[in-house]
C-alpha cells in the first residue's frame, strides 16, 4: 500500500496489515521509515475514528489511588477531612479549586482531567411529581 491519509476503514485494514509486514524492519531503513509513516497515518485516523474521551475526575483518582496503594485517609491532606474525601469519592461533592491543585501537585493527576465535571455531577437532576 501506497502511504496516504486514510479515509476509509478498507484503507486503515489495509494499513495495519503493511505496519504489520514493516514490524521488523531494521533501524534507520527506509522500510523503518515507512512504518513510522504508516504509524501516524494510522494513530490520525483512530484519533478521529475512535477518540477516547479522558476520565471522569473521580475515576482518574480512583485509578492514582490504586496505582499507589493509597488509601481514602491518605487523600484527607489533599482533600480536607474525612468527610470531603468521602463526598468527592461518592460524587456528592465537586472539587474545590484547592482540592484540584493539591491533587495535582501531590498526586500528579492532570489539571484539565480534575476540572472536568464528574458525568454524574452533570446529570440533570430529577424531580419526581
Amino acid at each position: 500500500m501506497k502511504p496516504k491519509v486514510l479515509k476509509t476503514e478498507a484503507e486503515y485494514e489495509a494499513a495495519l496489515q503493511t505496519i504489520e509486514t514493516l514490524m521488523d524492519a531494521a533501524p534507520g531503513s527506509p522500510e523503518e521509515e515507512e512504518l513510522e509513516l504508516f504509524a501516524l497515518l494510522v494513530e490520525q485516523y483512530e484519533a478521529e475514528h475512535y477518540p477516547i474521551a479522558p476520565p471522569d475526575p473521580v475515576d482518574a483518582i480512583l485509578f492514582r489511588m490504586e496505582q499507589e496503594g493509597l488509601t481514602r485517609k491518605d487523600l484527607i491532606p489533599y482533600l480536607g477531612s474525612a468527610s470531603k474525601v468521602s463526598e468527592v469519592l461518592n460524587r456528592k461533592r465537586p472539587l474545590s479549586l484547592t482540592m484540584i491543585r493539591n491533587l495535582h501537585e501531590g498526586l500528579d493527576i492532570p489539571v484539565d482531567i480534575l476540572l472536568k465535571e464528574s458525568s454524574e455531577q452533570r446529570a440533570p437532576a430529577r424531580h419526581d411529581g
